[in-house]
């Protein structure tokens, strides 16, 4: 790589020479986008996925999962969504759905979850993407609302869909927990799920 030169004067003579490009000054490091905690379910599985304690310092937050199950029915399974632990019918939720074949779409209004989907069903050990999106959450004169992106391959055959939810609650978001929809019991090895906080000025 050929060196970059910062000049202190009007003339070429007078550089001095760096192996980098920043030449001397700070990285930017945007700050709108955080890190907040990320979990990757290591041997065994897990029954479910909580992230606790999440600080209300952001305007909105983002998840990103890369996740299989050990559901053996069908290539793909979904997660249900929890916040603040609450398991009542608070949540409201549809679903567009497609597989390259049909398409189809789900909907319920009074339900103990938020239905995020789509990911693998270990019986094409298959894993899904998800980025689901949860806004205002922790702002506390308004209901919460979710959207999900997600998908599964599984070598011909599998799904992707269109999720949207709300949560009918003013509480900020301070938890989030994940199980699984269906007949699976067991969040595979190596699922990753990684939370984001986004600031917005």
């Amino acid at each position: 790589m050929a060196p970059v030169y910062k000049l202190s004067t009007s003339r070429l003579s007078s550089r001095t020479s760096y192996s980098s490009m920043l030449a001397g000054n700070a990285a930017f490091l945007p700050t709108s986008f955080e890190s907040i905690a990320t979990v990757t379910v290591g041997s065994g599985g897990a029954s479910n996925v909580e992230f606790t304690s999440i600080p209300n310092t952001y305007t909105h937050l983002q998840l990103r999962i890369f996740a299989d199950t050990n559901r053996t029915s069908a290539t793909v399974a979904s997660f249900n969504m929890q916040f603040n632990s609450d398991t009542s019918a608070n949540y409201s939720w549809h679903e567009l759905y497609g597989n390259g074949t049909n398409i189809g779409v789900s909907t319920s209004s009074n339900a103990s979850y938020c239905l995020l989907s789509r990911v693998g069903g270990s019986a094409t050990n298959t894993f899904g993407s998800l980025v689901v999106d949860i806004l205002d959450y922790a702002n506390t004169n308004k209901y919460k609302t979710i959207k999900n992106l997600g998908g599964c391959d599984a070598n011909g055959s599998g799904e992707v869909s269109f999720n949207s939810g709300s949560w009918r609650s003013t509480s900020a978001i301070s938890s989030i927990k994940f199980t699984i929809n269906y007949d699976a019991t067991l969040i595979t090895q190596y699922s990753s799920f990684a939370l984001y906080g986004i600031k917005v000025a």
